[in-house]
């Protein structure tokens, strides 16, 4: 019974003892009567309920949300539904994909009662038929699917699962908002056996790069090969720079070969461009202190 009519039964019943204490029992019960009727014809239901009404067996309405009155003994309230959004967690547990992978799929609906007639007469329990409906597309879904694109790709499993459910349960009354995959469980073997390809495959990717940057390199290599070909002076500021590079650091002692040493002198450069023989240098390695 909601507040008011029991506020209202008990004023009713209030008035009629008073009304016996002053004597007039027949008017004291005629009050009784109606408090009686009161608590059995005024119903209430709040705003997110919607209340199935039969007469004589016979589909009378929906009711609600608010006050309404029905006709005691002949009227009765059947259902009461509730109109908000629900959630039900449902799962499939060693469901084989397509590709025979068994796997355990847990994830959640979410549907809301649309039209409270159909949802109270046309199914016995339309919760748990929501329950069994989405198990059995679920695993529907994982026997038409991939491993792969089970795993990388949920939002289409998601958008499958909605469309399955919803076309099933429309005919019952009831909307599915939609369906989410919350975990997908694969066999300890298969996830060993996927970390290792996955490690294949970043090992492959990484020595393709490495290889690359290998050729660029020796591509850049003989394209500065040909310009100290061509400038030999080029060569000799090289040499110059390699020296000062090594040389900068303090409290070292550097050896430096007396080749090196010869390819920065401009004579011995521009003899080696004529072409003119060159002695073999026996200048000794000279120690650069810096």
């Amino acid at each position: 019974m909601n507040p008011i009519t029991f506020f209202i039964v008990i004023c009713l019943l209030a008035a009629g003892a008073g009304i016996g204490m002053l004597g007039s029992s027949w008017l004291a019960t005629l009050f009784w009567l109606a408090a009686i009727v009161t608590g059995m014809s005024l119903k209430m239901a709040n705003t997110w309920q919607k209340f199935v009404v039969l007469r004589a067996g016979k589909l009378q309405g929906v009711r609600g949300p608010g006050l309404f009155v029905i006709l005691p003994v002949i009227d009765s309230v059947v259902a009461i539904i509730d109109v908000r959004i629900q959630t039900t967690a449902f799962n499939a547990e060693q469901a084989l994909t397509r590709d025979t992978v068994p796997v355990n799929v847990d994830a959640i609906i979410f549907w809301h009662v649309h039209d409270a007639q159909k949802a109270a007469l046309a199914i016995t329990d339309f919760q748990q038929a929501i329950d069994r409906v989405a198990q059995t597309s679920l695993r529907e879904m994982i026997g038409s699917s991939m491993l792969a694109a089970l795993l990388s790709d949920r939002r289409a499993a998601d958008q499958q699962l909605c469309t399955d459910i919803g076309q099933k349960t429309s005919e019952w009354g009831i909307t599915v908002s939609s369906v989410e995959v919350r975990d997908v469980a694969i066999p300890v073997a298969l996830q060993d056996a996927m970390s290792r390809q996955a490690q294949a495959e970043r090992e492959k990717q990484a020595r393709i790069i490495l290889g690359a940057a290998e050729a660029e390199i020796a591509s850049q290599f003989v394209v500065a090969a040909r310009i100290y070909q061509q400038q030999p002076g080029a060569l000799q500021l090289r040499a110059m720079n390699i020296i000062y590079e090594t040389t900068k650091e303090r409290g070292t002692t550097i050896l430096i070969p007396s080749a090196m040493v010869d390819s920065m002198n401009p004579a011995v450069l521009a003899l080696g461009v004529a072409g003119s023989p060159t002695l073999p240098s026996t200048t000794p390695a000279i120690p650069v202190a810096a």
